[in-house]
C-alpha cells in the first residue's frame, strides 16, 4: 500500500535494529500518520489492546512479532536466573534446563498477548504457531526461529491477501461486464483493508485489483460506529490508492440496496467457523439481512488464518468482545488543527459497547479465500481445505 507515494506495510522490523518492531499507530488516522516503535512484549500487548493496531491479520502478525520480542526478553531473563543459581545446574543438563525454562516463559508471554483481544482468532493462532515452532528447536536457535516465524506469518498474510484479490476480482469483473462497463458499486463495513492486515487487505484486495485492471469501481464506505473505522481508515486508504468512494452513515446501506445502488457487498472477518458463520465488526449482521432481502450478493473475504477449525456454531460459541463505553459516548475528530474528543451522550448515561456480531452462514453468498471462492458451509470450506477434514 502506498502512502503519499511511499510503500508501507503495517508492521515491519526497524531498519538497522532487529530488536525494534515498527507499526503505524492507527488511532489518529487519517489526520496524523505516526510510526511507533515496539521494543517489549508490554509494548505489543498495549498496541493490540488499545487498537494502535487492529484487524484480524495485523493482530496476528503483531502477536507473532510480540512473541519474537518475548523471546529476546526471555533470553535476558534466563541469563539472569542462571547467574542467580550460581551454576547449580549440571553441565550435562544445562541445555535441557534452558530450553524448558525458555518454553515456560514463552507460554506465559503468549497468554498475556492472547488476553488482549478475545474475538480475533488470528491472535491465538499466531501465538500458538510461534510456541510450536520454538518447541522443536534447541535453546541456542530459539531466537532465530521466533524471528523467522514472525517474518513468515507477516509475509504469508500479505501473500494470502494478494491472492484473495486475484480470486475476488472475477466477481467484480463479471458485474462490470453485465453492466456494460458502468461503475460497480461495492458496499463495505468497517475496515478490512490494508490497515487491517500486513498489506492489500481482505475485503479491499479485490477492489484494488479491479481498480488496477481498469475496472470502474465505486465504494460505499459506511462510517462503522462507534470507532468509525470505515470513515477514518477505509476512506483514507482508498483515497491514497485513488479508488472512487463515498462515505455514508451506517444506516444508509439498506436504503442504497433498495434503490439498486449496491451491486455487491464485501466484508472481512475476525473469526469464521468452519461451518461458515462469520464474526465481524458490529453491524455486519444487519447489513447481511438487508442484502438478503434485496438479493444483493454478500461475500466475506478472509485468509485461512481467520478460520476457527474447532467452533461450529458461531452465534453460540464465538466470544464477543465488549470494549469501553467511551468509544460510544465520545467521538474523535480534527478541530482547529488538533485531534479532540467530543462527548455525544448525556454524561451520566450508561453504555454497552459490543464490538462484533455474528452473521449466520445462511446469509453469506460465498467466502473468498487465498485458495478461491467457496460456499459458506462446512462442505464448501472443507473443499478448499481438504487437509482439515477429520
Amino acid at each position: 500500500m502506498n502512502v503519499d507515494g511511499t510503500h508501507y506495510r503495517t508492521i515491519w522490523l526497524k531498519e538497522g535494529d532487529e530488536r525494534t518492531v515498527q507499526i503505524i499507530d492507527q488511532r489518529n488516522l487519517p489526520h496524523e500518520f505516526i510510526i511507533e516503535d515496539l521494543k517489549t512484549t508490554k509494548d505489543v500487548a498495549r498496541a493490540i489492546k488499545e487498537m494502535r493496531v487492529r484487524g484480524a491479520g495485523l493482530i496476528g502478525a503483531t502477536a507473532a512479532y510480540g512473541m519474537y520480542l518475548a523471546a529476546l526478553e526471555s533470553r535476558e531473563e534466563l541469563r539472569w536466573l542462571i547467574k542467580q543459581k550460581d551454576s547449580a545446574v549440571p553441565k550435562e543438563q544445562f541445555d535441557s534446563y534452558c530450553s524448558s525454562e525458555f518454553d515456560i516463559m514463552m507460554k506465559n508471554a503468549g497468554d498475556v498477548l492472547i488476553r488482549t483481544r478475545p474475538t480475533a482468532v488470528n491472535l491465538e493462532w499466531a501465538v500458538n504457531r510461534q510456541i510450536e515452532a520454538m518447541k522443536g528447536t534447541g535453546y541456542d536457535s530459539k531466537i532465530s526461529t521466533a524471528l523467522k516465524t514472525a517474518i513468515e506469518i507477516a509475509d504469508e498474510d500479505a501473500e494470502y491477501c494478494r491472492s484473495i484479490g486475484e480470486h475476488g476480482v472475477n466477481l467484480l469483473e463479471d458485474i462490470s461486464n453485465r453492466k456494460g462497463g458502468k461503475p460497480v458499486n461495492i458496499l463495505t463495513h468497517c475496515n478490512a483493508g490494508w490497515l487491517a492486515f500486513v498489506d492489500y487487505g481482505s475485503a479491499t484486495s479485490p477492489i484494488y485489483a479491479a481498480h488496477n485492471q481498469g475496472i470502474d469501481v465505486h465504494v460505499w464506505v459506511d462510517e462503522t460506529r462507534p470507532s468509525n473505522q470505515g470513515a477514518r481508515l477505509t476512506a483514507w486508504e482508498l483515497g491514497q490508492h485513488g479508488v472512487p468512494h463515498t462515505v455514508i452513515a451506517d444506516n444508509a446501506g439498506g436504503h442504497l440496496m433498495q434503490h439498486e445502488e449496491v451491486d455487491i457487498m464485501i466484508v472481512g472477518s475476525d473469526r469464521t467457523t468452519y461451518t461458515g458463520d462469520v464474526c465481524n465488526k458490529i453491524g455486519t449482521y444487519l447489513k447481511a439481512v438487508a442484502a438478503k432481502d434485496n438479493n444483493i450478493p454478500f461475500y466475506v473475504a478472509l485468509p485461512s488464518s481467520t478460520i476457527d477449525w474447532k467452533m461450529r456454531d458461531g452465534v453460540k460459541e464465538i466470544p464477543i468482545e465488549e470494549r469501553g463505553g467511551e468509544e460510544v459516548k465520545y467521538i474523535q475528530g480534527l478541530h482547529d488543527g488538533n485531534i479532540k474528543q467530543v462527548l455525544l451522550t448525556p454524561e451520566t448515561s450508561s453504555v454497552t459497547n459490543y464490538s462484533f456480531d455474528v452473521t449466520p452462514s445462511r446469509l453469506v453468498t460465498g467466502i473468498i479465500t487465498e485458495r478461491g471462492i467457496c460456499e459458506a458451509s462446512e462442505d464448501g470450506i472443507l473443499s478448499m481445505y481438504p487437509e482439515r477434514r477429520k
